[in-house]
Parts: C-alpha cells; sequence; structure tokens
C-alpha cells in the first residue's frame, strides 16, 4: 500500500507534541485530552486530533490521550526509537556548541566525530570527541556509520564537502551554512537559517510596536 503523503506543516508540529509530552509525562500525568493539550501548546484542539489522524488518531472518545503510549508512538513516528550516528564538519563556536550539546544523546542521535580544514583547530577535544581534519573525512563515515552529517562551515566550501558526503554515504545534512545545497533525491537537508530567525523577530517586534501605538 502507498504510504500517505504527509505535510510538512503537520511534520514540523511533531516535535513540539513530543516534546509536551515528554514533559507531561515527567510530571506523573497519565492522560490528558486534546483540549488539555490545546491549551498548552496553543494549537487548537480540532487541529491535534486532525494531526493525530494522519497516524491512526492514537486516542479514544471520552478518555482521551494515554501520555506514555503517545509520547512513545511519536517518537517512533519521528524515527527517535533508532540511533543516528552524526558528524559536526566545522569546529568554529557554533560547531563546538554543537558538539557540547548533550540532549541530542538523549534523542538518540550519537556525536560521534568532528572535522575542520583549521590546522590550529585539529586535535582539539569537544566533550571527548577529538577535532580531525577533513582528510579524514570520507573514510570515516563509510567506518562508522554515519548517517547525518551537521555542516556549521562557510557557505564557499559547503558545496564541495556536501558532494563528498553523499557520495559516501550520508543520508542526511543539518545546514547551517548559508547556501542552498543541490543533492540527490532521497537525501534530505534541513536548513537552518539563525539570521533568519533574528530578522523574524525584528519584524515582529516592529509590528507589535506600531499595534500598540
Amino acid at each position: 500500500m502507498e504510504a500517505k503523503e504527509i505535510s510538512q506543516a503537520v511534520i514540523g508540529r511533531l516535535p513540539r507534541y513530543f516534546r509536551y509530552l515528554g514533559e507531561l509525562k515527567d510530571e506523573g500525568v497519565e492522560r490528558i485530552s486534546s483540549q488539555e493539550l490545546s491549551g498548552l501548546m496553543k494549537v487548537t484542539a480540532s487541529q491535534i486530533r486532525q494531526d493525530f489522524n494522519n497516524f491512526g488518531g492514537f486516542g479514544q472518545q471520552g478518555y482521551g490521550y494515554n501520555v506514555e503510549y503517545l509520547y512513545r508512538e511519536i517518537g517512533k513516528i519521528l524515527g527517535l526509537d533508532k540511533q543516528h550516528n552524526f558528524v559536526i564538519i566545522g569546529a568554529g563556536n557554533l560547531g563546538r556548541a554543537l558538539g557540547n550539546y548533550l540532549n541530542f544523546e538523549r534523542r538518540g542521535f550519537i556525536f560521534k566525530g568532528m572535522f575542520d580544514a583549521n590546522p590550529e583547530l585539529v586535535g582539539k577535544d569537544v566533550r571527548g570527541v577529538k577535532v580531525m581534519p577533513m582528510e579524514q573525512l570520507e573514510s570515516f563515515i563509510r567506518e562508522n556509520d554515519i548517517d547525518i552529517a551537521v555542516l556549521t562551515i562557510p557557505k564557499t566550501s559547503a558545496v564541495e564537502v556536501a558532494d563528498k558526503l553523499v557520495a559516501n554515504g550520508i543520508r542526511a545534512i543539518w545546514n547551517f551554512a548559508h547556501v542552498d545545497l543541490n543533492v540527490p533525491e532521497g537525501i534530505q537537508v534541513e536548513n537552518v537559517h539563525l539570521s533568519d530567525s533574528l530578522m523574524k523577530l525584528s519584524y515582529n517586534i516592529n509590528r507589535y510596536s506600531s499595534d500598540i501605538k
């Protein structure tokens, strides 16, 4: 049977559901209604039900949702029941900050290696992982079952590096470089433009300031 096409908007809300449900689970909450979840997440109850119905519903009329079960099932949908090994290319401030983020392991993302072209950074330690030269990148990916690469390098070298990553079996790229990557179909790319988020904040500040004048 052909898999149902799920909109990116729905997929974009799944991590929020997962995060809020995790907090509820940690607080000992056993069940929750779509209306109660709506109040927490500021998403309409109708939207929540529609989103969950894309994957079979999960709820029981008159009961609501079992928090632990829903948390576990959304984790499976997000692929968090599997381990994903990743490397970071770029050992600058952003790359090191991401390498030091402990929460990745809690979600099954295992930090395996870091690479940089700058000889002054090679050999430095980031949470027990030594920065390696770029010359070792391709063999390391093949030998360590790496499926995700994080790019925190200048855009001038990002395209060339992305081509090497794809050629050596990388399945997904988390791209912090300010450039669009032209990768083959089936390779997943998530672009993160930090300045875009700041500009959105700037727009909303200006809009709010205009509204209250």
